[in-house]
């Protein structure tokens, strides 16, 4: 098989597994809140921050690696518009990350005590702006000139 193929498909998938990863914690941690039993959402909240998230922050991570190397295989020069403004959006993505990975400690922290909707909502812009970032840098991704 074709090394560039290779590389290819090892930098397309994480992306793929990182944004199924995130929408499903999403919809896992919204149905564990509308179900109203706390002791069922606090596990998940721990499962979530202390398994989940440091795997999908591995499989953000491994995506600048895989990334820089499609792009030297191929010779492209790194101040391509299409390649600085994924790097500045994938930037920003990684902030939000580390952000809704706060409020999830908030979140946690509150124990049995049901959390404010403010604290909800930032934690649902959070996911969601990431959501977003991570499409928006696939839609680059796969427009880039051939």
């Amino acid at each position: 098989m074709d090394p560039y193929l290779l590389l290819r498909i090892a930098h397309s998938l994480p992306a793929i597994l990182l944004l199924l990863g995130v929408l499903a914690h999403v919809f896992m941690l919204w149905k564990a809140r509308r179900g109203g039993d706390a002791a069922i959402l606090q596990r998940k909240l721990r499962r979530t921050r202390m398994i989940s998230l440091p795997l999908l922050g591995l499989l953000a991570l491994s995506l600048p690696v895989s990334g820089w190397g499609l792009v030297d295989m191929v010779g492209w020069p790194l101040g391509q518009t299409w390649l600085l403004l994924g790097s500045i959006l994938f930037a920003l993505m990684m902030l939000c990350g580390l952000l809704l990975a706060g409020r999830l400690a908030a979140w946690q922290a509150l124990g049995e005590a049901p959390a404010s909707s403010r604290l909800l909502g930032f934690t649902a812009a959070y996911a969601g702006l990431m959501v977003l970032l991570l499409l928006v840098i696939m839609g680059l991704m796969g427009a880039k000139p051939a």
